[in-house]
């Protein structure tokens, strides 16, 4: 069984990043689904995040009320509503597509699911988080992609593996690779399908705020579209999201700050690795 591998400055030294040159088309296009109702905050966070990690075009989709109102608030953004008529033929053109920030239905994020990545093509990547992972957790064969990454918390690793996932997180997160096929990210405990697993080790408290996970998706999702493979975009991810926090608890203490300035962030943490 392969050991587990310490995520530090000089291993993500040694696996670097796809070089960014080029225009925005070669940095990919990452499309973001989810944001319901009364929570469309979440898919601006991982919006913003995938573009602050390198992805070179963003588009939106979230609840058709909030769609004016995003398209303002991140103005780099291309937004539609949920039930767009054009949303399949963005997911089937998209480069990357993440879903779950933000939804709150099961029933609509299984439909999503179905739709969009049946749309997207057998080498879109794909980030499933939140409620994304409660709809796997119940119809797995609804990822059909390889280039894939799962984001769950504690509570979504025990939906996805069917009981709770312990105290030891990296079991769970090797399982889960192999049970969805799929690069696993839970609370920096990486693992990928081929047995392979890393842990980051810097994150802290304060990155249990609202709307971290939603910041963190979409940073997974960023480098995702720039080219990195699954794990790599994992291990970066998790990397660039733990030490952003790091660099703002110098600021705001172990627990004051919030998700937006994580976002803030993320890019010269991966720029100074």
């Amino acid at each position: 069984m392969p050991t587990e591998q310490v995520i530090t400055p000089r291993l993500l030294r040694e696996w670097p990043l796809p070089d960014p040159a080029g225009d925005k088309e070669s940095r990919g296009t990452v499309l973001v689904v989810g944001g319901s109702r009364f929570n469309p905050g979440a898919v601006l966070l991982a919006g913003v995040a995938a573009l602050r990690a390198g992805a070179g075009r963003l588009q939106l989709a979230v609840a058709e009320e909030s769609a004016v109102a995003l398209s303002i608030a991140v103005p780099e953004a291309k937004v539609v509503g949920l039930a767009s008529d054009e949303l399949a033929e963005l997911a089937g053109q998209a480069d990357v597509i993440a879903i779950g920030p933000g939804l709150d239905d099961i029933g609509q994020t299984r439909e999503l699911m179905a739709a969009l990545l049946g749309a997207a093509g057998p080498g879109a990547g794909v980030v499933l988080d939140a409620y994304a992972l409660g709809a796997l957790s119940k119809e797995p064969g609804l990822l059909r992609q390889e280039r894939a990454v799962l984001t769950p918390n504690v509570t979504e690793a025990a939906h996805l593996l069917g009981h709770d996932p312990g105290d030891d997180l990296t079991a769970a997160a090797r399982t889960l690779a192999g049970q969805y096929r799929a690069v696993v990210s839970l609370y920096g405990h990486i693992a990928a399908p081929d047995g392979r697993v890393w842990h980051e080790e810097s994150g802290d408290a304060g990155l249990g705020t609202s709307g971290s996970g939603d910041a963190r998706a979409g940073v997974v999702a960023g480098l995702l579209g720039r080219g990195a493979d699954p794990a790599q975009a994992a291990c970066w991810g998790a990397y660039a999201h733990a030490v952003s926090g790091q660099r703002l608890s110098q600021r705001y203490g172990r627990t004051g700050f919030l998700a937006r300035e994580i976002v803030g962030e993320v890019a010269y943490t991966i720029a100074t690795v």
